[in-house]
């Protein structure tokens, strides 16, 4: 039921929006940041469901508990970078959206490196050593 709760926020909200830009818009662009804001709370008891199935995935998996946060704060700093470059593209700041878009990009790339460089270290565990070809002479 959660869903729709969100998108009657939403209509709402876009209603609002709507009355309100031409007469006054910085109270319009209140209305939209007070909107994401609130969906936003809505999504997080889904969003805490999601994190604990991916972690109970994880530990089934075996994997390294290092890896599976790494993926969580990653996938974190996405929907975030969105919603604040969303945010400023609504109030007509397309130049500070991109570059809230290049520093959540930055910042994913700083959190995957580890993770990269595991995949490396894998591929040249199978590669043989040099001097031998693949049947190992």
């Amino acid at each position: 039921m959660d869903i729709v709760q969100i998108v009657l926020i939403g209509i709402i909200a876009t209603l609002l929006y709507i009355v309100l830009k031409d007469m006054h818009p910085s109270f319009a662009f209140f209305i939209l940041l007070i909107t994401s804001i609130l969906i936003l709370v809505v999504v997080i008891k889904q969003i805490i469901i999601i994190i604990k199935l991916l972690q109970s995935l994880g530990n089934k998996a075996q994997v390294n508990s290092f890896y599976v946060e790494t993926i969580l704060k990653i996938i974190g700093i996405a929907y975030i970078t969105e919603l604040g470059s969303n945010i400023t593209k609504d109030a007509g700041l397309s130049s500070v959206s991109s570059k809230i878009e290049l520093a959540g990009k930055i910042f994913i790339l700083l959190l995957a490196i580890p993770i990269i460089s595991a995949v490396v270290e894998v591929i040249l565990n199978f590669i043989p050593a040099s001097g031998t070809d693949v049947l190992g002479r």
